[in-house]
Parts: structure tokens; sequence; C-alpha cells
């Protein structure tokens, strides 16, 4: 594993273990779809058991369409999933712990709190 990457999962461990990390289920399903082995994919699975999802209701889904045209107002494109991720974020003010940097565009426009990890080389440079 990379020096960002055991960062990642230094940091992760932070969050599960402070009892902070919570899931929704289309983070529990887009985890598991980038998922390569049978075996690999197992052991995620029973690594997010623990985790319940959080509900997510009628409102939330009317929440991620205004999300989404808000977005597509300002120019910015985003799959559905993101913005109902981005609603159910909203709705438990809860921040998104990401890799993704979408959401930091998403985020500019919504009222999101996010904890964004951007491997630093991909970081940008000053100047």
């Amino acid at each position: 594993m990379s020096a960002a990457g055991c960062r990642h999962v230094r940091e992760w461990e932070r969050i599960v273990r402070g009892g902070v990390a919570a899931l929704v289920g289309p983070i529990r399903q887009e985890l598991l779809s980038g998922v390569r082995s049978e075996s690999e994919w197992e052991r995620l699975r029973q690594a997010l058991r623990p985790f319940p999802d959080l509900p997510i209701g009628m409102a939330d889904y009317e929440r991620a369409a205004q999300f989404f045209n808000r977005c597509r107002a300002r120019g910015i494109a985003g799959s559905a999933i993101d913005r109902l991720i981005c609603s159910a974020a909203a709705r438990y003010e809860a921040p998104i712990y990401t890799t993704d940097s979408a959401f930091r565009r998403y985020a500019s426009v919504l009222e999101l709190k996010l904890k964004l990890h951007v491997p630093r080389s991909v970081k940008k440079q000053p100047g």
C-alpha cells in the first residue's frame, strides 16, 4: 500500500474508533462495487457489517434532486448517487469523508461539511 493509502487507512481508523463513522446504502454499494476479487469483496463486506445504514427516505430523494438541479444550474456535473449522499449528509448534519474531489465542487454550491482525503501526489501545488 502506498504512503497516501496508509494515511487514508489511519484516518479512517481514527474516525471509526471515535465512533463517528456512519454509512448510507449508496456508500456501501459504491465501496463494494469497486472490489475486483470475491475474497476481497467478502472481506470488505464483513468489515462494513458493523455499520448500520442510516435511513434514507422520500425527503432525502427530493432534496437530492434539488441538489442535482442546483449544481447543474452552476455547471457542476455529477451522479444522482453522489447527490443522494450529499442529501443524506445534509439531513444528518454529517461530514462526508471521501477521496472523491468532485465533492469539493458540490460543496461549493451546497452547504456540506467535507473531510476530503486527497493523496499528496494529487494535491495542487501553490502558485
